[in-house]
């Protein structure tokens, strides 16, 4: 049905779809049309509009109607039906934002979707993990956040209480912090929402989202992010449960699968990747230098003795940790030079892996076109095998005749020939992320019941007090102690009992058999029952009190 510029409703469908039409002429048509009792309900769902609009509730569009209401009169029970109709869409479109369950969400760049250009501006050093999440846990739709940023992806994982506002200003917070466009970022992010967010996060842990499949290192970044977490307010109960539980599949997956056997790491892949470039009569002579001593230089080390290197130099802030890698592999001569040494060290080098946590450039240009050239022995080129992201070698290197520059990005030409051994052990992996995933939906569904169960016994409580005084009040005023506190304890004995039924069957602790489905419907009847709800969800709850948190 339709009518003149007022309003109009339309059925699609189950769904009811409405125009609210802006016109001078729409009221007085209106009350041309109906009595002013019905017109009252009408005025009230147009007051209760724009609340709404005002909050960012409801999108009104408007439009222009070609039908016309002409003089005819409308049956008042037509008339009370589309009322009435409007009245319950109200009421729907509050819910749909008001009972809005928040989510689990990771808004995220990996080596899959995003180049290393991009992902070294949005790399967060772990040492400023917890401002990330303080300025997170910060936005207006954020209640939780977690940020895992290695060379091969940067990740935010946040409990959203609305999750198109809260990838929103998410996005906008990681361009503010980046200085890459929204825009930009959104060309090359993906967005994972709640189970398949969880799936996410657990096969990143398992390595089967690694550009070296099963590869172990990233178990260990995981691990980071909880360590880090500990303590950190925004790090809380649903992400802190997430990850936990997502190092348990990545340790369940490398020990029952064998997926990590034989495979390569970033570290292992690189070294890899140099000896592939260099020709294989140089490979007992070539000279190597190593720039960096942290996790990830010392599995360089590591890679280039396993090949067979006996001599290299080390370029590191210290000297401590060289001494460390030297007693741990005997037999191998490993020099150590400070960072100040670096450039004459890299004159007298052939290949040179970086792997440091620098966020500005060692090598660029101007630092490589003055070094001298290298044999053609070992091909006639000098190789830099950068690792680290933010990257340590500039591109602009790659200008320089004698000079060539592989990045992060460039492994996958190492890694395509390991790979199709771990696909068949990550098919069983699969299956176990998968069986995980179960338990914890579960686990955070169960949450749910939380909030009924205190406010269950807030409802008892209030109820208690108010007999107890009751009944106090008439023994008189020179009650003894002693039996102020018999009482007291009898109302608390009492409650307590008749409070035991409905709380064990608000408890997913798989002890009686109860499924989730009969918790969460046993949870929405003691609602009902108790008339638990409130009349702003917990969601709404918790947005308005960020929103005035923010504005003070």
């Amino acid at each position: 049905m339709a009518f003149s510029s007022g309003f109009a409703t339309t059925f699609s469908g189950s769904k009811w779809e409405m125009l609210i039409l802006n016109s001078s002429s729409s009221s007085s048509s209106l009350r041309a049309c109906f009595p002013s009792q019905q017109m009252k309900p009408f005025c009230r769902f147009n007051r209760d509009r724009r609340n709404l609009v005002q909050k960012g509730v409801v999108r009104c569009e408007v439009a222009q109607s070609d039908a016309t209401l002409g003089s005819d009169k409308i049956e008042p029970s037509k008339a009370a039906a589309v009322v009435s109709a409007l009245e319950q869409l109200k009421t729907s479109a509050a819910d749909r934002y008001t009972k809005e369950r928040s989510s689990i969400v990771v808004i995220g760049l990996s080596v899959h979707t995003a180049p290393v250009e991009m992902r070294e501006k949005l790399a967060i050093p772990e040492a400023e993990w917890p401002r990330a999440i303080g300025e997170l846990c910060s936005l207006n739709h954020i209640e939780e956040a977690a940020v895992l940023s290695t060379c091969n992806r940067m990740e935010i994982y946040v409990v959203a209480l609305s999750q198109q506002r809260g990838v929103k200003e998410v996005t906008e917070w990681m361009s503010k912090t980046s200085g890459i466009p929204v825009s930009e970022i959104c060309q090359h992010r993906f967005l994972l929402y709640n189970k398949d967010a969880t799936k996410h996060v657990f096969e990143v842990s398992a390595g089967l989202d690694s550009l070296v499949l099963g590869e172990g290192q990233i178990l260990s970044q995981v691990k980071q992010v909880v360590k880090v977490g500990q303590g950190v307010v925004g790090f809380g109960r649903n992400i802190s449960g997430l990850f936990k539980h997502a190092i348990t599949v990545g340790k369940r997956v490398r020990t029952e699968t064998n997926i990590a056997a034989g495979a390569v790491s970033v570290s292992s892949a690189a070294v890899e990747l140099a000896y592939m470039k260099l020709p294989e009569s140089s490979h007992a002579t070539v000279r190597m230098l190593v720039i960096g001593a942290g996790k990830m230089g010392k599995l360089v080390i590591k890679h280039l003795v396993a090949k067979g290197c006996t001599k290299m130099v080390v370029v590191n802030r210290s000297e401590e940790k060289v001494a460390d890698i030297r007693e741990e592999l005997t037999g191998v001569e490993i020099i150590y030079k400070p960072l100040t040494d670096m450039l004459s060290c890299a004159a007298e080098a052939d290949v040179i892996f970086t792997s440091t946590a620098s966020e500005t450039p060692l090598f660029l240009k101007e630092h490589v076109k003055d070094l001298p050239p290298v044999s053609e022995e070992v091909g006639g080129l000098r190789l830099f095998v950068d690792i680290s992201v933010p990257r340590n070698v500039g591109s602009c290197v790659n200008d320089i005749e004698s000079a060539r520059v592989y990045n992060v990005d460039d492994l996958k030409e190492v890694v395509a020939a390991n790979k199709e051994d771990r696909l068949r052990k990550a098919m069983e992996a699969q299956a176990i992320v998968t069986e995980e995933i179960k338990q914890f939906e579960a686990w955070r569904a169960s949450l749910e019941t939380v909030p009924t169960i205190k406010k269950l016994r807030a409802y008892a409580e209030r109820i208690r007090v108010a007999e107890l005084e009751k009944c106090l009040s008439k023994m008189g005023d020179d009650i003894p102690k002693k039996t102020r506190r018999a009482v007291d304890d009898l109302s608390r004995g009492i409650v307590n009992k008749l409070l035991h039924g409905p709380m064990q069957h608000l408890r997913c602790d798989d002890s009686d058999g109860r499924t989730l489905n009969d918790i969460l419907e046993n949870m929405h009847a003691l609602n009902r029952m108790f008339s638990l709800e409130s009349d702003l969800s917990l969601v709404e709850q918790k947005i308005r009190a960020k929103v005035e948190q923010n504005q003070e």
